[in-house]
């Protein structure tokens, strides 16, 4: 088995790869991922002096959604890959978000001292980092007391066919392993309380999952598979193994599925996530809500 620097050198070097393909496709991504931008921000009860931390930021998102609430603090936006901050970066001055700052590093080595911001926010890292505990445990640590965490992770591939479509099609053509267990994959965490499990380990209590829906709308479904072939890591890395005529094929194979999908002129994919909040204990010891881990499905209740 690899080990973590050799997982996170493979990473880099294949999202660095994929960085072009996010920024075409921003504003599809974005009108997909939304939802769950907006579900990670009522999680975090965000007040606008606040220091806020956006983990494995990518593009920006949620972090400069979140910028834009905190006309009195600070963002900073960390990914292991400088040219996806650096799409961020672009995103920013575009719409003249002025108050963040990138880092580059690794979510299991944050550079940052004890109990520096009030909230932190990882819109699908967790599923990709080689350790999950270490990196919850440091998100744990430069959070202040009485600071939540929010994330979001994909639940099982039957409900995500806005990428198991595509993933099939490629099947038919490639060769696509499955994932070894708990090593970094897209649907690594999709088991409810995974990532609640991960938080209490580390200190965090109050815990609530809940579901988010999604959907991915493009013009078409040629766009679709355009879209999907050029952003999404699995699809990406699995044609490189497949010739022209075999990606020819696949492409054929995936538009004839997703045009089931097709409503009114726009093909409509669905999706879903869930997210989870949880909050550090306060200085005093005691935790700064009542009450056991909510059950899945239920936001926070503010």
């Amino acid at each position: 088995m690899p080990s973590p620097d050799e997982i996170r050198d493979s990473q880099r070097a294949t999202w660095a790869g994929l960085a072009a393909g996010w920024e075409k496709w921003d504003s599809v991504i974005m009108d997909q991922l939304g939802p769950v931008g907006a579900a990670i921000i009522e999680g975090l009860d965000i007040v606008e002096d606040h220091q806020h931390l956006d983990i494995a930021s990518g593009t920006g998102e949620p972090g400069l959604s979140i910028a834009r609430l905190l006309p009195k603090g600070r963002v900073v936006l960390t990914d292991l890959v400088a040219e996806m901050l650096e799409i961020a970066a672009r995103r920013a001055r575009a719409h003249g978000v002025a108050n963040i700052e990138t880092t580059v590093c690794s979510a299991d080595d944050l550079p940052f001292n004890d109990a520096t911001f009030d909230s932190v926010s990882v819109r699908f890292g967790y599923m990709f980092f080689p350790d999950v505990a270490k990196a919850t445990a440091e998100f744990a640590r430069v959070l202040k007391p009485g600071g939540r965490l929010c994330s979001s992770v994909w639940v099982k591939p039957e409900e995500n066919p806005w990428t198991t479509i595509a993933m099939q099609a490629i099947a038919t053509e490639a060769v696509v392993v499955p994932p070894a267990p708990d090593t970094p994959n897209m649907f690594r965490c999709a088991a409810p309380g995974y990532v609640s499990a991960l938080y209490e380990d580390a200190g965090l209590h109050d815990t609530a999952e809940w579901d988010v829906h999604v959907e991915l709308m493009t013009r078409s479904p040629e766009q679709y598979w355009e879209m999907i072939s050029e952003h999404v890591s699995l699809a990406v890395a699995a044609l490189q193994q497949v010739d022209e005529p075999g990606r020819q094929r696949i492409r054929a194979h995936a538009i004839a599925n997703v045009i089931n999908f097709e409503k009114n002129g726009k093909v409509r994919v669905p999706g879903v996530a869930r997210c989870i909040v949880g909050t550090k204990q306060d200085a005093s010891g005691t935790r700064p809500r009542d009450g056991a881990r909510s059950n899945a499905g239920q936001p926070p209740q503010p």
